[in-house]
């Protein structure tokens, strides 16, 4: 914990060192990325949504363990 602690302060008194100018357009790219990224998710996910020929197919998840041909009672013995 105290590592992570000096190293977080270390990052807010590199990031307080900076001149206002460079916080704010420091802020602006990684507003503006983060608002890109988020409309192209937003984008492919509505055309995802939309395209007809694309089925989705709803199945029961089956155990991989259950498919190789084991005792079950090894499978049940976690401690060995």
């Amino acid at each position: 914990m105290k590592n992570i602690r000096s190293h977080r302060d270390t990052l807010e008194g590199r990031w307080r060192t900076l001149p206002i100018r460079k916080q704010r357009r420091c802020t602006l790219y990684f507003f503006v990325g983060y608002l890109l990224f988020t409309t192209v998710v937003v984008f492919k996910i509505s055309y995802d949504a939309e395209s007809p020929d694309k089925n989705m197919v709803i199945e029961h998840i089956e155990n991989p363990l259950l498919e190789k041909n084991e005792s079950p009672a090894f499978l049940q013995d976690t401690l060995q």
